[in-house]
């Protein structure tokens, strides 16, 4: 019964996404802007949460700044987080790839 009650509810269940922009900056040329999407199932809160909180605390994500992460549901942004001077680069022209 409980499993019946799961595969209903299931489809209305919000999404989750793991959004990380990199930023790169070269002199003389617009700002490169790479965006990495890792997409969870429906009703994954645990699991997207628990993902984020990783590539947050990664060294790798602190040391490689200007760097954006945010954690999505239902395409809203839930939480997000800046390592580097992210607001100032938003400023200038930034192409998105990926």
């Amino acid at each position: 019964m409980k499993r019946l009650l799961q595969k209903v509810i299931k489809p209305f269940l919000p999404k989750y996404e793991v959004v990380c922009t990199t930023y790169q900056v070269i002199p003389g040329l617009p700002v490169n802007g790479n965006q990495q999407k890792h997409t969870f199932e429906k009703g994954a809160a645990e699991e997207a949460r628990k993902f984020y909180v990783k590539v947050v605390n990664s060294d790798m994500t602190k040391t490689m700044a200007p760097v954006e992460v945010h954690l999505k549901r239902r395409g809203r942004t839930i939480e997000k987080k800046h390592f580097g001077p992210v607001e100032e680069l938003k400023k200038f022209n930034v192409v998105y790839k990926g």
